[in-house]
Formats: structure tokens, C-alpha cells, sequence
């Protein structure tokens, strides 16, 4: 059986590229496709199967500049000719189920997220816009809504990375998903018998992930917070940050690995598809106090791994740091350890390899 494997891009290794890192562990000898590679930012597993890019990776500063393409993506997916592959298996959360393959071939979509910017975040994503964008976001996005239906009809089978992403399929495209959250690898982490005296953001700075709705909770309640990433909204975040508060920006893995093995607890106030950090927190047997909706909702238990509040805002953020530090010592850190590793990289893969051989029967 040929099989291969879409992705979208590969600028960076973050959660999809992981996806793509274990299904390489199920077909080893898989030839990968996305729209614009940069090597140098990726793993050898991944970039040793690279077989070819879209004309997107051949405009200029693609690897920088690749989402200003956005609008001609569907036509250069529709370009790569996969008809030779039995199985074709593509990761998606941009446009990279379009392909089309021959009919007698399955096409598996592993979906970490219909594209935000083009449904549900669409809003938020035009007010902070250009006003070149803002004019021109209605056509292209009308666009992408359509193109983006019609080629989930290309899709044999979808799998969701969570119950959130799953509601969001049935609801864009009228389509039935099989939840397999995504692999962790914990060996990257470690639980330590130290405890400091912080709480830990880890995450890019953008808009969705409210990482300024937690610095203002902090910057009202006095308790130490530091914050490991970087992205758009850095420097404001720095800007209002009271000195209780410690913004890293961006940090190698050790350092990473030593704040969450540290903290008191992690905080995440965003709303994510899935979300890898609080279980990198929880691998490390720290708790999570996170915001009750989207992905936190399938990895964090109440009262058993962590605890969550019901509105993003300051006040509510406090809230629940006072309630978690009135029920701290409740809060086991192997316990929490032992529920990180139900979603370590061999049970993904176990439970990938069981689905596609299901539906392969």
C-alpha cells in the first residue's frame, strides 16, 4: 500500500508536525507533500520524506510569508498529483484536505482545527486586520468558506483532535469525526520534588489565547507569574506587566522543562482546538487552571488534575488561583502524571493504527 501524507506547512515543529512525526512511526516510508518546507526548522524524520511542495514554496519569501498565499493554496493543492497513493492521510488545520485522489484510494483527514480565521474567529481576526485586509477579507474568505465545504466532501473519513474540534466539523461541514487526541511525547518532561513560587503561561502571545487577560489578573492579585513565549502581542505584554511578572519570550526545551517541572501551577486562558501545553504541564505533575472550553475540556479533570473557571476575565482568573491554593495539597502529583501519559505518543499511535485498519477492512 502507498501512502501518503499532506500537511500544510512545515515552518516550525509544533503540535501538527508531532501528528505527522507519529503517523511516520505507523507508515515509515510514507512521501509527505505540504505547500512550503524550510528544512532547517524541522525534524530529519520529517524532512527525509519531504516528495514535494506546492508552487506556493516557489513565491517569494514563502517560508516567512507563506499565509499572504493563502487564497491560491486550494489551487495548488489541486495541483499535486497523488493518484498513485492508496491511502492518502492529510493533516488539517489550513487548507490541506483538497487534494484530490484517485476513487478507489481512502483519504483520512486528521483535523486539528477547521480554519479559524475563515469561520469561527473570522470577526476577530478582520477588527485587528489592515484596512487593506478588512476590504478585501470578505470576498476571499466568502472564498475559502465555499472551497473549504466542497473539499471536505473529498474526505473519506475525519478524525478530530478533540471533542471541540469534532462539534466544529459536524457544525462547518455536516460531517461525523472520530476523536483521537493527539501524541505527547513525555519523555520530554520530568516531575520535580521542587516547588517554586510562580505560575506559568507558556504559549504564543496572540489574541485568542488571553495570555493579557492573565497578566492583568496578576498584575491585580500580586502573585508571581512567568510567561515563555513570544508572538504579536509581546510587547504590549511587557508593557503592562507589573514586576511580579517575568515574560521570557522564547526559550529553549531545557528551560522550558525546568518552568513546568517548577511552577505552582499553569495557567491557560485561552480557548484551544486541542491544546498540547497542559498536558506538558501535567507530564510534568503540575496542575491546570484553565479556561472551561474547547480542548482543556478532554485533558484536564476537576479537582483531580486541576481546576477551571467559566469566564475570560481578571476577576475570574484570581478566583480560581484562590480556590486552587485553599485546595492545593489535594492535588497528587503522580496522579496527575499517571492521567498525562493516556496520551503519550504510543497510545495515539495505537489507537491511529486501529482506526485506519478498521476503516481499511
Amino acid at each position: 500500500m502507498r501512502v501518503a501524507i499532506v500537511h500544510y506547512w512545515f515552518v516550525g515543529m509544533r503540535g501538527g508536525e508531532k501528528v505527522v512525526e507519529a503517523i511516520l512511526d505507523i507508515y515509515p516510508d510514507a512521501d509527505i507533500y505540504c505547500h512550503v518546507c524550510d528544512n532547517s526548522q524541522i525534524s530529519k524524520k520529517i524532512s527525509s520524506r519531504i516528495k514535494g511542495t506546492t508552487f506556493i514554496s516557489r513565491m517569494p519569501w514563502a517560508t516567512k510569508l507563506y499565509r499572504n498565499y493563502l487564497t491560491l493554496m486550494p489551487i495548488a493543492l489541486e495541483q499535486l498529483d497523488l493518484t498513485e497513493y492508496d491511502l492518502v492521510i492529510s493533516s488539517e488545520s489550513g487548507p490541506a484536505k483538497g487534494i484530490i485522489i484517485s476513487p478507489d484510494a481512502t483519504h483520512i483527514c486528521y483535523c486539528h482545527s477547521p480554519m479559524r480565521y475563515v469561520w469561527d474567529m473570522y470577526h476577530q481576526y478582520r477588527n485587528r486586520a489592515s484596512l487593506l485586509k478588512r476590504i478585501v477579507m470578505p470576498a476571499v474568505m466568502h472564498y475559502l468558506r465555499m472551497w473549504d465545504v466542497s473539499s471536505s466532501h473529498r474526505v473519506t473519513h475525519f478524525i478530530a483532535n478533540s471533542k471541540y474540534v469534532a462539534q466544529r466539523i459536524n457544525k462547518y461541514y455536516c460531517r461525523g469525526a472520530t476523536v483521537i487526541n493527539p501524541p505527547v511525547n513525555f519523555g520530554d518532561f520530568e516531575v520535580s520534588e521542587e516547588q517554586a513560587d510562580y505560575y506559568l503561561i507558556v504559549g504564543q502571545l496572540v489574541d485568542y489565547k488571553k495570555a493579557d487577560i492573565a497578566i492583568e489578573a496578576f498584575n491585580q492579585n500580586g502573585r508571581k507569574l512567568v510567561v515563555i513565549g513570544e508572538g504579536e502581542l509581546l510587547g504590549y505584554c511587557r508593557r503592562i506587566a507589573k514586576p511580579n511578572i517575568t515574560l521570557l519570550g522564547s526559550q529553549p526545551a531545557s528551560v522550558l522543562k525546568e518552568h513546568y517541572a517548577k511552577c505552582r501551577a499553569l495557567i491557560f486562558p485561552g480557548i484551544e482546538d486541542f491544546g498540547i501545553v497542559p498536558l506538558e504541564a501535567m507530564a510534568s505533575g503540575r496542575p491546570v487552571i484553565a479556561y472551561a472550553k474547547g480542548g482543556a475540556l478532554d485533558t484536564v479533570i476537576e479537582g483531580k488534575t486541576g481546576l477551571f473557571f467559566n469566564k475570560q476575565s481578571p476577576e475570574a482568573i484570581t478566583s480560581a488561583i484562590l480556590h486552587f491554593e485553599d485546595t492545593a495539597q489535594t492535588f497528587d502529583s503522580k496522579v496527575i502524571l499517571e492521567h498525562a501519559r493516556s496520551f503519550d505518543t504510543k497510545q495515539f499511535i495505537a489507537r491511529l493504527s486501529e482506526f485506519i485498519n478498521s476503516v481499511q477492512e
